[in-house]
């Protein structure tokens, strides 16, 4: 549904009493008080203009990388995105190469403001004014990989006329936002015009597409919400409170993105779990958090959000935690956290919240240096708000809490010693092949010593075309063939809803023990076809992954092509494995980035008459290798011809120093 530019914008649906934020603010959050609410709400935002005298502890902060990557690049020629990189993504698949130097070209920006406003120079000034008109120049603010150009028009150009509202457009307009707050004043004087620009170029390319149309998919309107929703309305949140100088308009706008928040909000379990894992919470819920953070500011508190949901998703992270910087990863994210994190707003919030756990939490890995990845937003928010804490004087590292158990995604971490990295961790999954960003991993399991994930999940590779299109299933590293899982008759887990793991046993804290039915995953006819329990035995120091099933002769419908009589069960490993010759096998954190010379694991199985096969995944992917280093290993044990319809198999894992 859409409207022709120019016309009176569209109505969503109205919300109803079950979401979150219409139940706690009613009409306070309609258009119509948001005109009052707003009126001042630049002067109660954290983020102050560079002529305020906070600026002065900012500036006494270490700028480090920041500041000496901002000198090296000042004067030189900017990032250039092409056309021709633009139409890569419909050519050949690539998104980086011209994703890339559009993210090279904000990040440089984001630097330049931060030396424009710390030191007052009108060479860092005229640095920020040239990276803005960059901006307002450049033909496409949104991705080439979320275009719809091509698939509407056949075209590879982007078109001027029709712009397509995504994360990219929505970063680009919250970040000439900020700028505009911090630089406006600086910029009437140096610059006449640009302001007008800015407003001007937002407005045609995300605020008037925004209201006119209702068919943008990460609206949420179809049930089907994700990390893209929370993304792009706090994004245009920050567009309308600093550049919609029209009070209705502004009004409106800002109204529309709390109905889609809100309908983000409501899709979240009780739990607070994000099917798309850690590395997506940043980029779903903490952008939710960030956008409800501003609306608190800007309407001094009347739109308060200390609710129930909020305090769930800040709890999430800390809970997926195994150690150092390494976290359980499921669907499309990295095992290990990215650099540049914003964990001060986290922070920020668990204080509010009274989340000592979560606040201890972010504590620890908040940085002390911005960095300009994060994007303008979270940097500016860095530097002038106030610093995190940690827990206390004995409570300066993260909690490493003993247990986590989240039912809406059947995801257990337990930890053998909480409070230390020391010894085993084991996270187990269960789930279904219908989650966002959804790879087939249903009862996988990961096993941690010392905080480093031993037996692992590989993780999200370089996004291309094929990532999120038919042949999406083909990438190795979406396969369950290359999770640690059964496949019955070599069989790899169906993709949707329907294949999914049924829990006949939820664990306890004080008994970390998850039983998952796997048949549907696999489908089979029933869920206890395969059986499937993983536990810590923390007073023995192991984990247990325990295998039972009783199979048909033939899986319904009979083998499909490369289906085979083999029962096997796999185990992907990072680090240096070496089979023995006594159904044993040691795995060592040599080789991966991070793992150093520390605590390995012993694996121990039974029956001993399983034949072990070994295959080696060279990493050629940059991002799987920048976290996993050279190669993955595939530990794959093949059932005797004897229990192949019905058997056991039992891997124990304990930690060893023995090398």
């Amino acid at each position: 549904m859409a409207t022709t530019p120019g016309t009176a914008a569209v109505e969503a649906p109205p919300l109803s009493s079950t979401h979150p934020l219409r139940a706690a603010w009613g009409r306070k959050a309609d258009a119509s008080a948001l005109i009052e609410a707003l009126h001042g709400s630049r002067q109660r935002l954290i983020v102050r203009p560079a002529s305020h005298g906070v600026w002065q502890l900012a500036g006494s902060r270490p700028l480090g990388k920041l500041a000496a990557r901002a000198e090296g690049e000042k004067g030189s020629p900017w990032p250039q995105p092409l056309v021709s990189q633009y139409a890569r993504y419909f050519r050949d698949g690539n998104r980086t190469f011209y994703e890339g130097l559009v993210a090279d070209r904000q990040q440089r920006l984001t630097r330049a403001v931060v030396m424009a406003a710390v030191t007052g120079e009108p060479g860092w000034l005229d640095e920020a004014i040239d990276g803005a008109y960059l901006l307002c120049e450049q033909s496409s603010w949104s991705w080439a990989a979320h275009d719809d150009v091509n698939s509407r028009a056949g075209e590879v150009v982007p078109d001027r006329s029709r712009p397509y509202v995504d994360l990219g457009a929505g970063e680009v307009a919250a970040q000439l936002a900020w700028l505009d707050l911090v630089l406006g004043e600086r910029l009437d004087e140096r610059a006449p015009g640009l302001r007008k620009r800015l407003r001007h170029e937002t407005h045609h390319r995300v605020i008037r597409p925004f209201l006119d149309r209702l068919d943008w998919h990460w609206l949420g309107l179809d049930g089907d919400v994700h990390n893209w929703n929370p993304w792009i309305h706090s994004n245009i949140i920050v567009a309308a409170l600093l550049l919609v100088d029209d009070p209705a308009l502004q009004a409106r706008t800002i109204a529309r993105c709390i109905e889609g928040i809100d309908r983000f909000l409501a899709s979240i379990p009780e739990d607070g779990a994000i099917d798309e894992g850690f590395a997506y919470w940043w980029n779903g819920a903490g952008r939710a958090l960030e956008g409800l953070a501003v609306l608190e500011q800007a309407t001094d508190g009347l739109l308060d959000v200390d609710l129930p949901v909020i305090r769930a998703l800040a709890a999430f992270p800390h809970r997926m935690h195994l150690g150092h910087r390494w976290f359980l990863n499921v669907a499309d994210g990295p095992a290990r956290a990215a650099e540049g994190l914003p964990w001060d707003m986290l922070h920020r919030w668990a204080v509010r919240l009274g989340d000592a756990e979560a606040a201890q939490h972010a504590a620890a890995f908040a940085g002390k240096e911005p960095d300009a990845t994060a994007g303008l937003g979270r940097v500016l928010h860095s530097l002038l708000a106030p610093r995190p804490e940690a827990g206390g004087k004995h409570q300066t590292g993260p909690p490493l809490t003993a247990f986590a158990y989240l039912p809406s995604v059947q995801i257990m971490v337990a930890r053998q010693t909480p409070g230390t990295v020391s010894g085993l961790t084991l996270a187990a999954k269960g789930g279904h092949n219908g989650e966002h960003h959804n790879h087939r991993d249903v009862g996988s399991v990961v096993v941690a010593v010392d905080g480093v994930p031993l037996l692992v999940d590989a993780g999200q590779p370089t996004y291309t075309a094929q990532t999120f299109g038919p042949d999406r299933y083909e990438i190795r590293a979406m396969q369950s063939a290359w999770h640690s899982v059964p496949a019955p008759f070599g069989l790899e887990q169906g993709t949707g809803k329907e294949f999914a793991a049924t829990v006949l046993q939820e664990p306890a804290a004080d008994e970390p023990a998850l039983a998952l039915g796997l048949g549907a995953a696999y489908g089979l006819g029933h869920a206890e076809q395969w059986i499937r329990t993983s536990l810590l035995n923390r007073e023995q120091g192991t984990v247990v992954i325990d295998d039972r099933w009783c199979l048909p002769e033939r899986p319904p419908g009979g083998l499909p092509p490369g289906g085979t009589d083999d029962v096997d069960i796999s185990y992907l490993v990072a680090g240096t494995l070496s089979v023995g010759n006594d159904a044993t096998a040691t795995v060592l954190p040599h080789g991966i980035p991070g793992g150093g010379e520390g605590w390995g694991v012993r694996l121990r199985w039974k029956p001993a008459t399983a034949v072990v096969l070994v295959d080696e995944w060279d990493l050629d992917d940059p991002l799987l290798r920048d976290v996993w280093g050279e190669k993955l290993t595939r530990l794959r044990f093949r059932m005797p011809a004897e229990t192949r319809a019905s058997g056991a198999f039992t891997l124990t894992v304990e930690a060893t120093n023995e090398y």
